[in-house]
């Protein structure tokens, strides 16, 4: 009996651009088929791009899909590759996640995605009805058993479809990007394979969307639980794989595997490849930033100009009287390093004007945080104004850390449209600055070499809205800060849980309420790229008006 050649096509669709995915599809089956493909598969809602949202409940963009979906079929009556491809299906009042197998000029089999993911990230019961559980479809004499990201994550559905006689399990997947993540698909994957004695394909999405990025990293297990394939992670790629029956099985020819990525690499390039496609995606001819010559910022940069070119980044420092003479010099070594524009906007003439404006308002009161917050925010004013003028997107540069604490002023610092660093803690931020600063990513179009001074990475973090201000003035050290955060955030820990694990009980509560009250700050931020699993938005959802203080003993 001859191979079976399955073509592995991980790629970028743009959400809702069902026209351009209808021509990346038909391109990459063109490439299919010069490398002699017998069947070429494609990620979860290829058609359209995932996750779709309300999108579903436009019947406009059903049709569109639909009729995208027809053309393909057509193209497969000549002699190339079948096809398996995401998208709507639409039937007596139901829609449909499925998975659309075609051959032959028609569509010769759809399955309904069973499984409909409802937490974190995931809304899919509320735009999608369940399909039920699936039996394999049968392309060119072999019997696939053919899933949708959710479903191989529990047995049940890859236990049905062995047990109707499946050969090969193949999913396909949107499945979004977390720190460890991909480790742990494989490790969820090799227990589908023990407990089915089957081979099993993972066919992931590549790109970003929003908040979430999706890394790909589609892999191929065989029945005896070695790794055939792996493709590279954050990258389009397309991998022929090729299957033949042995002892009564099917198995996967090995291929040649990437070598094992660093952590933080996957991490900096899951941030890379979110502000790139957002950017992108979204038609900004590039991104603004404030480089106060602080690390975030720094590393905002840095990830602004591997992501779109030195080019394409524009930083302006906007220095107050508080600014040190280490921050000018650092944020102008930074600017230089990267390559960027760097332009200078002092701010104490703003300053001055606010505080005459409002002098008879203010009289007999004490100066507090309220001028503090004056300066940040006429920085967003003045970095609003470049926006406007000239089209650049601002990025905000603020972490999670400040973000859980509420140590952000709206309308200042968290001016923007979107956060790079939005879901990164601090010590993060001070791990993937060391990292870039000796290494530089695959797919990076920034410069080689360090990206920032040793200075900004060592010396104590600072708002400078203040003489002598640091951030230990207001928070707890970072290490401890982050560690108390992850356990409330992450693991959703109570107070007692983490004073047990050796925390101040006092430090821990003020660590709890200032994440507390900052729920409506979180609110009114920009979107910002997610690798953790708890990221702030779609992921953690609080209310503002909240009066519980059961984490408190």
């Amino acid at each position: 009996m001859s191979p079976l050649r399955i073509a592995l096509a991980q790629f970028n669709p743009h959400e809702g651009q069902i026209d351009h995915n209808l021509s990346k599809i038909r391109q990459l089956r063109a490439q299919a088929a010069a490398a002699g493909a017998d069947l070429l598969v494609t990620p979860e809602f290829s058609i359209a791009g995932y996750p779709p949202e309300d999108l579903v409940r436009r019947a406009a963009f059903v049709d569109r899909c639909e009729a995208a979906l027809e053309a393909l079929a057509r193209d497969t009556a000549d002699s190339g590759p079948g096809l398996i491809v995401g998208g709507p299906w639409r039937e007596h009042g139901h829609i449909y996640n499925a998975a659309f197998l075609m051959d032959g000029g028609v569509i010769t089999a759809r399955r309904a995605k069973h499984e409909l993911p409802n937490y974190g990230v995931f809304d899919d019961k509320r735009v999608f009805d369940p399909g039920p559980e699936p039996g394999p479809v049968v392309f060119r004499g072999t019997r696939i058993g053919l899933m949708i990201c959710e479903d191989w994550w529990f047995p049940r559905v890859s236990e049905t479809l062995a047990e109707t006689g499946a050969e090969l399990l193949l999913s396909i997947n949107g499945s979004p990007f977390e720190s460890h993540k991909p480790e742990r698909r494989i490790q969820l994957a090799l227990l589908r394979v023990v407990e089915t004695g089957l081979p099993f394909v993972f066919l992931a999405q590549v790109g970003g969307q929003d908040e979430l990025v999706f890394d790909g990293a589609s892999f191929a297990l065989n029945a005896d639980r070695s790794l055939a394939a792996l493709l590279p992670s954050f990258e389009p790629a397309l991998v022929v794989t090729e299957w033949q029956h042995r002892d009564g099985k099917l198995a996967c020819a090995p291929l040649d595997l990437p070598a094992e990525a660093d952590p933080l690499q996957d991490v900096y390039r899951a941030l890379m490849l979110g502000l790139r496609d957002y950017v992108e995606k979204n038609r900004f001819p590039g991104v603004i930033l404030g480089l106060s010559g602080g690390i975030d910022s720094a590393l905002s940069a840095a990830i602004a100009a591997d992501a779109l070119g030195a080019e394409r980044v524009r930083a302006v420092m906007l220095p107050s009287p508080y600014t040190s003479r280490d921050s000018l010099e650092d944020a102008a070594s930074c600017a230089r390093l990267l390559g960027i524009r760097y332009d200078t906007v002092p701010i104490t003439p703003a300053m001055q004007a606010f505080d005459t404006a409002l002098a008879p308002l203010f009289a007999d009161t004490q100066r507090d945080i309220t001028e503090e917050n004056i300066q940040a925010r006429t920085r967003g004013l003045m970095l609003m104004a470049l926006s406007n003028k000239f089209g650049q997107m601002v990025l905000t540069t603020g972490n999670k850390s400040e973000m859980s604490v509420g140590y952000a002023t709206l309308y200042g610092d968290m001016c923007g449209g979107y956060s790079v660093l939005k879901d990164v803690y601090k010590t993060q931020v001070f791990a993937l600055s060391r990292w870039r600063n000796a290494n530089r990513p695959p797919d990076a179009l920034g410069p080689a070499g360090p990206i920032m001074p040793e200075r900004v990475i060592t010396k104590p973090p600072s708002a400078e809205l203040k003489p002598d201000q640091t951030d230990q003035d207001t928070l707890p050290p970072y290490d401890v800060l982050d560690a108390i955060l992850a356990g409330l955030i992450e693991a959703e820990q109570s107070v007692d849980d983490l004073v047990d694990a050796g925390f101040d009980r006092a430090t821990v509560v003020r660590v709890w309420k200032m994440l507390d009250r900052a729920e409506y700050k979180r609110r009114q931020a920009p979107p910002g790229v997610k690798i953790s699993p708890r990221a702030f938005g779609r992921d953690r959802r609080y209310p503002i008006t909240n009066g519980f203080t059961g984490l408190i003993a």
